[in-house]
């Protein structure tokens, strides 16, 4: 029996994903969303785990409404939930042999992260690509200890597990995220002495034709700051936590005033009373697999690198289209806009006919608003670029590669003493990089050390971690396959 053929894949449930399938099936496609997750949502929606308890979900998201109003369209449009499917890349069938009708063989390991899997393919005319972001880290002397989690990583304890990573928690690096971050801990019972944000909020003064066409984003901060000072937490700008003390755990934090470069200032230093550090330096796009095959990429403002897309979400690379934070972060309301987008397009290419009139105004009026919005990601993403003097918070004993265990002082001796000059060249005398995480999380700080960033990112052939196995089933006949039908 030939495997079942959908017209289009999405890949990742969070909110552009997610946008993405339903349109797409309303519009008459057979769809297939597969994804990591045991539930719709990603990253952004998670579920509390049903050993909580929790009766009311809404109360730790900001704009849950919007996301039942969606999810309840999915389970009416037909399109089919792969959950538990790890997709590891995603080939032409028949190989690079041009043929731009050719169909995609979407290849996943089933089950829970980590354990292996079982290898499946799925086949479709179009793929859509919405692997969403993960959060950036610097490192600083004692981010290694237990309690110093990530700002999102805080987030998502308290949203699928209720659980908080400390009573005292301080909440650190920079970007919006940190306030809403703060915001849920102090709600959720957790005391939070200070929110450290390392660039500020007068960044965002030198664009005021983005912030008049934003004004729901003036409104969340105003939310958030409320919430804040309610709770007695203060925010402190132009600032940074330099290092982190304790002997099994979490019992402080330094914090240090930086200059305009990310410079410490000496003789600012601060001591503040914690048992956990809530710690993040922005999200950074998740586009190993849409590289894998040839996207292009652009630089963002933040340092990063994004995927290119046209106005109709599609990427450089023919029949495979990206919405949300493939293309740079620009937060949930863009994700829908652009995942809608991408579906409309496709629907377009695939049936060769031109959208009807109410298609075509319904197009013109999200093609707006994605500008608008797109317009303030800019300028977020410039107001909180991490600034080139961070890494003098580093001593030489500090871990900047945890997977390798490879330190500060190990760099830049590759560096300064044996000739290194980018974070490649780096990674082979040194193996930072090297690691599980396969320089997800140390990426950015060896790059930084290195002291010459990409032009664009490593293209990599594996987008998560797969067992022998599972590459030897994917070139055998016999693979096995998902046999839903659309």
């Amino acid at each position: 029996m030939p495997d079942s053929l959908y017209d289009v894949a999405v890949i990742g449930a969070g909110p552009g994903g997610l946008a993405g399938a339903v349109t797409a099936a309303e519009l008459g496609l057979s769809v297939a969303l597969l994804d990591g997750g045991g539930q719709l949502g990603g990253q952004y929606y998670r579920h509390p785990a049903p050993a909580t308890g929790a009766t009311r979900p809404e109360a730790l998201h900001h704009g849950w409404s919007a996301f039942t109003a969606l999810r309840g369209r999915f389970e009416r449009s037909g399109a089919v939930h792969l959950a538990r499917h790890h997709v590891w890349t995603v080939a032409r069938e028949g190989g690079d042999t041009g043929d731009e009708n050719a169909p995609w063989n979407v290849h996943a390991l089933v089950g829970d992260d980590g354990d292996g899997g079982t290898p499946v393919r799925v086949r479709a005319r179009a793929v859509l690509v919405a692997t969403g972001s993960y959060e950036r880290q610097l490192p600083f002397p004692g981010w290694t200890l237990p309690g110093v989690v990530g700002a999102g990583g805080a987030q998502a304890m308290l949203k699928s597990g209720l659980v908080l990573p400390g009573r005292r928690v301080v909440v650190a690096g920079s970007g919006p995220l940190l306030l809403a971050v703060a915001a849920s801990l102090a709600a959720a019972g957790a005391r939070v002495p200070a929110v450290i944000e390392a660039a500020g909020y007068l960044g965002y003064a030198k664009y005021p034709g983005a912030l008049a066409v934003n004004p729901g984003k003036m409104v969340e901060a105003v939310v958030h700051g409320s919430a804040l000072a309610r709770h007695g937490v203060r925010v402190r700008g132009r600032s940074a936590v330099t290092a982190v003390h304790g002997k099994d755990r979490v019992e402080a934090v330094t914090v240090s005033r930086l200059d305009a470069s990310w410079r410490p200032k000496p003789g600012t230093e601060r001591r503040i009373e914690c048992d956990a550090l809530a710690v993040g330096h922005g999200l950074v796009p998740q586009i190993e697999l849409a590289t894998t095959l040839g996207c292009a990429t652009r630089p963002t403002a933040d340092g990063a690198h994004a995927l290119v897309v046209d106005e109709e979400q599609r990427t450089s690379v023919p029949g495979l289209w990206a919405a949300g934070e493939t293309g740079g972060i620009g937060g949930v309301k863009l994700s829908f806009v652009e995942g809608e987008l991408a579906a409309r397009s496709i629907a377009e290419r695939l049936s060769a006919a031109p959208a009807s009139d109410s298609g075509s105004a319904r197009v013109r009026r999200l093609l707006r608003r994605r500008g608008r919005m797109r317009s303030f990601a800019d300028v977020m993403a410039a107001a909180h670029a991490p600034g080139p003097g961070w890494h003098q918070w580093l001593d030489d004993e500090t871990d900047v590669c945890r997977c390798e265990e490879v330190t500060a002082g190990r760099i830049r001796e590759a560096v300064e003493d044996q000739g290194a000059r980018d974070a490649r060249t780096v990674k082979l005398l040194t193996r930072a990089g090297m690691g599980w995480c396969q320089g997800r999380v140390c990426g950015a700080a060896v790059t930084c050390l290195a002291g010459k960033a990409p032009a664009s990112p490593d293209r990599r052939p594996l987008s998560v971690p797969v067992p022998l196995g599972a590459l030897a089933a994917s070139h055998d006949p016999a693979d096995t396959a998902e046999r839903a039908t659309p």
